[in-house]
């Protein structure tokens, strides 16, 4: 059976070559997109609101890049938009909060740069996966670490300027960024992991 690729030339992705081994349809595609849906809005739900920032500690960078890493570029990207099309519509999908709003008004609030920037990162992700970043340690902890810093990126500039109130730059990387370093490369270090083991244990 022939194994087919996202991306001519390229090495695939754990959801493209697992496809080539066992016939699965759109169906199994669209369960997969869904699936890293829920497990983001699962993530989420395991947040800790802290006392200097709006923006809270929670899971979700993992499932964002691993999803992404496994996916692919297209379905990662895919997983994430559904994950905000069911916030939008007002369900429960976002992290809890005394202050922020479920729905679409969380967008426009102080985390909505990181929300809307889940989709590009599960995307880049996913498009170093393609190519094989995801099987071995190093290259997996790089294609993580540019997912995660497209975040940041997204976060603080929607920190410091488009949100409702704007902080500025310097409040932005205080409030949205500084503090979040030790444990989010922690949580990367850890997701670099996970990928190359089950490229190993599948033999992949």
């Amino acid at each position: 059976m022939n194994v087919r690729f996202e991306h001519p030339g390229a090495p695939g992705t754990f959801l493209s070559v697992m496809s080539g081994r066992v016939e699965m349809g759109a169906a199994i595609r669209v369960a997969s997109v869904l699936l890293v849906a829920a497990m983001t809005a699962a993530a989420a739900q395991v947040s800790v609101p802290l006392p200097f920032t709006p923006v809270p500690f929670t899971l979700q960078p993992m499932i964002v890049l691993l999803g992404g890493a496994a996916l692919g570029a297209r379905l990662g990207m895919a997983a994430q938009i559904v994950y905000l099309l069911a916030g939008i519509a007002g369900l429960p999908v976002f992290a809890a909060s005394a202050v922020l709003p479920q729905g679409a008004l969380r967008l426009l609030g102080p985390t909505g740069g990181y929300l809307m920037s889940y989709p590009f990162a599960a995307f880049l992700t996913g498009l170093l996966a393609q190519r094989g970043f995801d099987r071995r340690y190093l290259t997996s902890a790089l294609a993580m670490g540019a997912g995660l810093l497209l975040i940041f990126a997204g976060g603080v500039m929607w920190l410091a300027v488009f949100a409702a109130p704007a902080v500025g730059f310097d409040a932005a990387l205080r409030t949205g960024f500084y503090p979040f370093i030790p444990a989010d490369i922690f949580k990367v270090l850890v997701a670099a992991a996970v990928m190359p083991a089950v490229w190993r244990l599948t033999r992949g």
